[in-house]
């Protein structure tokens, strides 16, 4: 490795590169920083692999990373991921931890540890059009066919009826679109949004991981129904990703999803958004026995254990997330983690819902801290595409899923 080089590894997602270039020229111009930056883009299962499965972190191949809390139990475990809180101590970030969420604090703690300072974040929500759900045309054409008011949807069932009455095909429209790529993640965030608005539970009272509870069975019945029905959504969903479909709804070509608060937020700082001033969010809807949850999983910035350049990596990364370059980062088109940018005037005048992620991060839920997670999301994937690619009963496949994880 170039000793004189400050190596990032950085979730592929352009408003994250050009926010940590400008952070970066903003960092070298207030310290007498010797080393220059190296931003390497990479996506999720690249960037799981450099860092974790390469030994990235602890080999001194890279000083910093992106990491996600899926990932963050087992890097701390395996000792991938260096402890902050002599650091923190040495050399607090501003209004560190009081300008954060607890709900941003919580993941990449350990036994009284700081292992990350949360960088960008933004729950799944319900993101829709709401020059759509305001038209007195589409209005009175919902009432006409339905015979009740245009509203945005609280439940499963009315987000169905919601996608199929505005899925115009014709027109480029489309109800809804799903990000069902098989990437191991957004299939795996599905599966438990299905299960928690239904009342259900992931983990049992003694910690076992349950995967075919009657709320999964259930969540899976409708998410089958749901993703195969192409009188409601996106004709594409099973090839795009989270950040694909976060660019088809940009597009105009979605009326409604469940994805990303950072892919509202998107649309009013992208310069090609279709949408720009026609999109709001709400909680993702609920099922019979359970109420609308957002899931929060959000990014940190890591100090790898093997880095030759530790305090510098560590004065980079408390700089980064100051008042002032976590609010850079969400002009760019990132999503800010302090609450002072929550409620940013100039922020919320160019995202005008940015304040709703201070009430949608009250009712969140988040994937447990388990080491061997990324193992148990794995046998997740693997079960929802079952579940979407293949007629076989469900109940069947949940079963199934779940005697292979007993196994591990």
């Amino acid at each position: 490795m170039n000793s004189n080089k400050l190596r990032i590894a950085v979730r592929k997602y352009d408003p994250f590169e050009s926010a940590i270039e400008k952070i970066w020229q903003k960092f070298k111009g207030t310290t007498a920083c010797p080393l220059e930056l190296e931003i390497v883009l990479l996506d999720l299962h690249p960037l799981y692999e450099e860092i974790i499965v390469k030994d990235g972190l602890k080999n001194g191949d890279w000083d910093i990373t992106f990491i996600n809390t899926d990932w963050i139990t087992e890097a701390v475990k395996d000792g991938h991921v260096e402890k902050l809180d002599a650091y923190i101590k040495r050399s607090t970030p501003d209004s560190y931890p009081e300008n954060w969420s607890s709900s941003l604090l919580q993941m990449q703690e350990f036994d009284g540890s700081v292992y990350g300072l949360p960088m960008h974040n933004g729950p799944e929500c319900l993101i829709y059009r709401k020059d759509l759900f305001e038209s007195a045309q589409e209005k009175e054409a919902f009432k006409v066919r339905y015979g009740r008011e245009l509203e945005v949807p609280s439940t499963w069932d009315e987000f169905n009826e919601l996608a199929l009455f505005f899925q115009r095909p014709i027109e480029g429209q489309y109800g809804t679109v799903f990000a069902a790529y098989p990437d191991g993640h957004n299939t795996v965030f599905d599966f438990c949004l299905q299960m928690w608005t239904r009342g259900g539970e992931l983990l049992a009272e003694d910690g076992a991981v349950i995967l075919n509870s009657e709320q999964a069975i259930a969540g899976m019945k409708y998410y089958r129904s749901a993703i195969k029905n192409t009188e409601m959504v996106h004709p594409k969903s099973f090839d795009l990703d989270s950040v694909q479909s976060g660019m088809a709804f940009a597009n105009g070509e979605v009326a409604m999803m469940v994805n990303w608060f950072g892919f509202a937020s998107m649309c009013e700082v992208y310069d090609k958004s279709k949408v720009k001033g026609k999109v709001d969010v709400a909680y993702v809807p609920a099922g019979a026995g359970g109420e609308g949850v957002s899931l929060n999983a959000y990014w940190l910035y890591a100090l790898g254990t093997g880095s030759k350049h530790k305090q510098i990596a560590y004065d980079f990364m408390r700089f980064a997330i100051n008042a002032e370059n976590d609010k850079l980062l969400t002009l760019e088109g990132g999503i800010g983690c302090r609450k002072s940018t929550w409620i940013d005037a100039e922020v919320n005048s160019v995202v005008p819902y940015y304040y709703k992620l201070e009430k949608l991060h009250k009712n969140t839920r988040a994937l447990p801290k388990l080491a061997h997670w990324p193992k148990v999301a794995s046998v997740i994937d693997k079960l929802v595409l079952e579940v979407i690619n293949t007629e076989k009963d469900i109940e069947d496949i949940l079963n199934e899923a779940q005697l292979k994880l007993d196994a591990m």
